[in-house]
């Protein structure tokens, strides 16, 4: 085992560690540092039914429970774990850190100890698939890669497998980013926005969190940031290391851009044609954006032909626009993810250039429709709609001013089943079908994921 993981797990042994939520990112750590020899709290706002199964789980891997509305206000710990959603400048939390006590994050803890190279991406839109991009593209090219952070899976647990020729490559949100001070080795910033506004105080803190990804690299790191958003670009005077861009909009001196269709890299005038971006099989521009990202990133690490190869056939991050396979002619897709009218309207809709089939609807967030009636009537020819918000869609749809009988079909149904079963029936070769709800799952399914998993299973069944 790596001496720095051996040391640092010999020091908690012993010692009280407290977990703050018991959701399935902690568990792991929970069940990992009480196996260390660490008294271990597990600290949750939820009492223990509504935990269910994690309030078990957690119980049953030694740790003790701290449940209720004051879960934070009296945690008697050596060493507390604040999870990404408990924002940094929290009361409770300041108050533990006054107290002499360490607080300190999972990612932390793993930028503190890990022997591999580092490979973070953040921003506003599109971090999810840029990092799971590059993790494809260097999975492709022979290594060892661990896949984590914001994307949904904790690293901490994996630190003893890890050897120094492997990479971790992470997703980094702003509330991991905001009390980091170890920058990784590859920082990647795809583009930067007012977001999070209601958790952050105001944008300078949600930017000087991201920042924290480039500011604390050395003279050897390499930092990746999109010269098109003027936020992203803007941190490019803090930048140590090496700089890369990449740009749809402008040639570069160093990094990946667009030359009409074509992907170029510029290494410092030493050119190399990638590929046409048109052959990258998921869709839309954002994602030839992502993939400059991650082409910028990889550079050196990853040879053209296997980056190509990763673009032709990767089919996308699950939930968001994915690929889920061809039926007689027809592509299906999964945006499961697209749990708004918003996130359709800007999400799927915006993707295809030709008019599509589209599967929406599901729990009433009593959210406004009116927005997205619209959108549908210019991008969508059939509209098969279910659950608690197909009466709202529909509604919005017929009272748009751009509504025509003519141009759209309606279609009402009961469940996912009878939704694939419509597209199929009201399709013909070369069209498009994708989920994308427009609507929370919850009623007909536990999470967008049991949803989107649900929709695949049933496409990928068809005969």
């Amino acid at each position: 085992m790596n001496t720095t993981v051996n040391s640092f797990f010999n020091s908690v042994s012993g010692k009280t560690v407290a977990f703050i939520g018991i959701g399935t990112s902690n568990l792991p750590l929970i069940k990992q540092f009480a196996e260390k020899g660490a008294k271990v709290l597990a600290c949750d706002r939820k009492d223990f039914e509504a935990l269910g199964e994690n309030g078990v789980k957690a119980k049953e891997y030694g740790a003790e429970l701290i449940l209720g509305e004051d879960y934070l206000s009296d945690i008697k710990a050596d060493i507390v774990f604040r999870s990404p959603g408990t924002p940094f400048y929290k009361e409770e939390l300041c108050r533990i850190r006054e107290r002499g006590v360490v607080l300190t994050s999972e990612m932390e803890v793993f930028f503190d100890l890990c022997p591999c190279q580092t490979i973070a991406v953040t921003g506003s839109d599109g971090k999810t698939t840029t990092t799971t991009i590059i993790s494809e593209m260097l999975k492709a090219a022979g290594k060892t890669v661990h896949l984590g952070g914001n994307i949904g899976k904790p690293l901490l647990p994996e630190i003893e497998s890890i050897s120094p020729e492997d990479y971790a490559v992470v997703e980094l949100s702003s509330f991991q980013l905001i009390s980091m001070r170890k920058s990784p080795d590859v920082a990647v910033v795809t583009n930067l926005a007012p977001n999070h506004l209601d958790i952050h105080k105001d944008m300078q803190e949600y930017v000087d969190s991201k920042k924290n990804i480039i500011l604390h690299q050395n003279a050897f790191s390499k930092a990746v940031v999109n010269l098109d958003n003027e936020i992203a670009n803007g941190f490019s005077s803090e930048v140590r290391g090496r700089l890369a861009k990449f740009s749809v909009k402008e040639m570069l001196e160093n990094g990946a851009y667009l030359d009409g269709f074509k992907i170029v890299y510029n290494d410092y005038g030493k050119i190399t044609e990638v590929m046409d971006y048109r052959d990258i099989k998921i869709p839309g521009m954002h994602n030839v954006e992502n993939y400059l990202a991650a082409i910028s990133s990889v550079w050196g690490i990853v040879d053209v032909d296997v980056i190509v190869d990763v673009a032709k056939n990767f089919g996308g991050v699950a939930h968001r626009a994915e690929f889920v396979r061809e039926y007689k002619g027809v592509k299906y897709y999964n945006d499961s993810i697209a749990s708004s009218p918003t996130r359709t309207a800007l999400g799927t809709l915006s993707l295809y250039d030709e008019k599509i089939v589209i599967i929406a609807g599901g729990y009433d967030k009593h959210i406004p429709y009116e927005p997205l009636g619209p959108v549908i009537n210019n991008k969508v020819k059939t509209l098969i709609l279910l659950g608690d918000t197909a009466p709202k869609i529909e509604e919005a749809v017929k009272n748009s001013d751009n509504y025509n009988s003519d141009e759209i079909t309606i279609i009402n149904v009961s469940n996912m089943e009878q939704a694939v079963q419509a597209a199929v029936k009201n399709t013909k070769e070369g069209d498009i079908v994708s989920l994308s709800p427009a609507s929370a799952s919850f009623g007909l399914y536990r999470n967008f994921e049991e949803r989107g998993n649900h929709f695949k299973s049933i496409v990928n069944s068809l005969r």
